[in-house]
């Protein structure tokens, strides 16, 4: 999977390959080149006393090193260049691909995992192809020129080459079988580690609320104390190879110096010659070395290579159509027929049977105990989850038949936890619509109550947001993100508890704002409180996943006991009334 993931995003950058290659050819060549004109000074030169000879061999050598440098310059800068380039492609595509993700693919993978696979698994990717543009491209060529080279010097030291070859594959082979699954667990482990890190910062609060500081200390040891086990596990192979291979090629050093001394005592062999193949033995040692490094790494980014495929190749199961329906420029009627929803591996539906139509111009509000299923019927309407039995339709199509983006634009969505992006105030209202004058802004923020505290701060619109808003208090979160939907102009808006943070003196105004800002639109309310529901044009009671009853709030107080236990349980019988 890495050659296969590596070729693909290598395609726009084949030029810049193609000259690492070649500099890296032209600066091994001349590698190769410079032992053998170093034995000619030796033999020819010294030897001989010829002076003439060393100044001209002399300067072909430095000549042949400086392009051998300037060609290492060259291959290094175009082959980081290209891996950086391949990474930044890689992450670009996981990000891309993730923002796809509906919520059965962010289970499946998981946050934590998916940070570690954007950014740790691509990084080992990158490694290889650097690795690989810098080194890899020398090994073959060092080392079968080294031998070919060694073998002119004296062919009959060249035995002692083919003998340590078996030792050095038998050697190097068994660190990488070991070494393979070692790094397949890693990563799994890093996982793990980011997910109890990520768990401990999320809930620092309810950490320490419950005293549990001991308990999650323990528990970060655990998967710290599984990662370091690993992590010594595949250190201590590496330890063992590089100490194994310089003891063999060590070995056949001296087993060349000594056959070497021989020969040049018997008349069989020149010094300069001895020295030449020396200097060939230790290229190939380098190339061994270079070899050894590259078994090393790759494993580790073949693993990370299958991991991030797993993510760009994940199926999404909530896509738009290759050929999808065009939808009205009339705001949209949205339509629940016979909708039934569950959850991959439960065991009982979430919702069942539901039909419910959202009629322009007109409030609905839902209204249920804790795990009704409000928030699954919310999460329908855009598509964040697909039903699994009956059909939504907008405008009459099924939501299937509809572009996500088109539909999603047609919908504007306050969560039921509020949460906002880094950067401004109004950066993060252009969120819900990017042409947004500064006008629609504080008319947004006016309907939503928030333009009082907004116009407090020094820098008004353009006031710093911290990550996820931690700067603000809940209420000023909860207005802000009404007033991103409401800067929408939605067909649908959809508030999913999204008044809880509020007081009533500030429910009150903003749904009397509400009336003004949203006429002529669908407006769907999911609220525990029944004061900020009781007004809607048509109440929906959700009852275990099912409707129990419809109709305004008298209608309901009379016909629906579900409704009337709710409504009781926070209002007197004279304020329900």
């Amino acid at each position: 999977m890495l050659l296969k993931l590596s070729l693909r995003y290598l395609r726009p950058y084949m030029r810049s390959v193609y000259a690492v290659i070649v500099l890296q050819v032209l600066q091994t060549m001349a590698a190769l080149a410079l032992p053998t004109l170093n034995a000619d000074i030796i033999d020819r030169g010294v030897v001989q006393a010829d002076i003439p000879f060393i100044w001209n061999t002399g300067a072909v050598m430095l000549a042949i090193s400086a392009v051998q440098v300037g060609c290492a310059v060259g291959a290094a800068y175009l082959g980081a260049r290209t891996a950086m380039s391949v990474g930044r492609d890689i992450r670009r595509d996981v990000f891309g691909t993730v923002q796809g993700f509906g919520t059965i693919e962010l289970t499946r993978f998981g946050p934590p995992s998916l940070i570690t696979r954007s950014t740790n698994d691509v990084q080992q990717i990158q490694v290889v192809l650097m690795i690989t543009f810098t080194i890899m491209v020398q090994v073959p060529i060092m080392l079968f020129g080294g031998v070919f080279m060694a073998m002119r010097q004296d062919a009959q030291l060249a035995w002692l080459l083919v003998a340590i070859v078996p030792v050095l594959a038998l050697v190097v082979g068994l660190a990488m079988l070991r070494m393979g699954p070692l790094f397949k667990l890693m990563q799994a482990r890093i996982d793990a580690i980011n997910t109890v890190l990520r768990e401990q910062l999320a809930g620092v609060s309810v950490i320490r609320a419950f005293v549990r500081q001991d308990a999650e200390r323990t528990r970060f040891e655990r998967v710290n104390r599984d990662l370091f086990d690993t992590s010594l596990r595949v250190g201590l192979w590496m330890a063992f190879l590089f100490p194994a291979v310089q003891v063999i090629v060590f070995s056949a050093q001296v087993g060349v110096i000594w056959f070497g001394g021989l020969r040049i005592d018997s008349g069989g062999m020149e010094v300069g010659s001895l020295i030449a193949f020396i200097n060939y033995l230790m290229q190939i040692f380098m190339s061994v070395m270079m070899a050894t490094m590259m078994f090393m790494i790759v494993p580790r980014g073949e693993v990370s290579a299958d991991r991030v495929q797993e993510v760009l190749g994940a199926e999404v199961a909530i896509a738009s159509p290759a050929v999808p329906a065009p939808l009205p420029d009339d705001p949209l009627v949205f339509a629940f027929r016979s909708v039934t929803f569950r959850y991959p591996g439960a065991e009982h539906d979430v919702l069942t049977d539901i039909s419910l139509t959202l009629t322009p111009g007109t409030t609905t509000a839902v209204v249920g105990s804790t795990g009704a299923g409000k928030t699954t019927l919310v999460n329908l309407l855009p598509r964040l989850i697909d039903p699994t039995g009956g059909a939504l339709e907008a405008g009459g199509t099924p939501l299937r038949d509809l572009d996500l983006g088109d539909l999603r634009r047609r919908i504007a969505l306050v969560p039921q936890r509020t949460f906002l992006f880094s950067g401004t105030i109004a950066s993060n209202l252009r969120l819900g619509r990017p042409d947004a004058t500064e006008d629609e802004m504080w008319a947004a923020l006016d309907a939503a109550q928030a333009s009082e505290f907004v116009r407090r701060l020094p820098d008004g619109l353009g006031a710093p947001v911290e990550q996820g808003g931690r700067n603000f208090s809940g209420g000023q979160r909860q207005r802000l993100t009404i007033a991103r939907a409401l800067i929408r102009k939605a067909d649908l808006t959809v508030f999913d508890d999204s008044f809880s943070a509020l007081d009533y003196s500030t429910d009150l105004r903003l749904r009397s704002a509400l009336r003004t800002v949203l006429a002529g639109r669908a407006v769907l309310i999911v609220a525990q409180r029944v004061a900020t529901i009781r007004g809607a044009d048509s109440i929906v009671v959700l009852d275990d996943g099912r409707v129990a009853a419809i109709g305004t709030h008298a209608e309901l107080m009379e016909g629906c006991q579900t409704y009337r236990e709710i409504v009781l349980s926070q209002l007197s019988a004279e304020e329900a009334a």
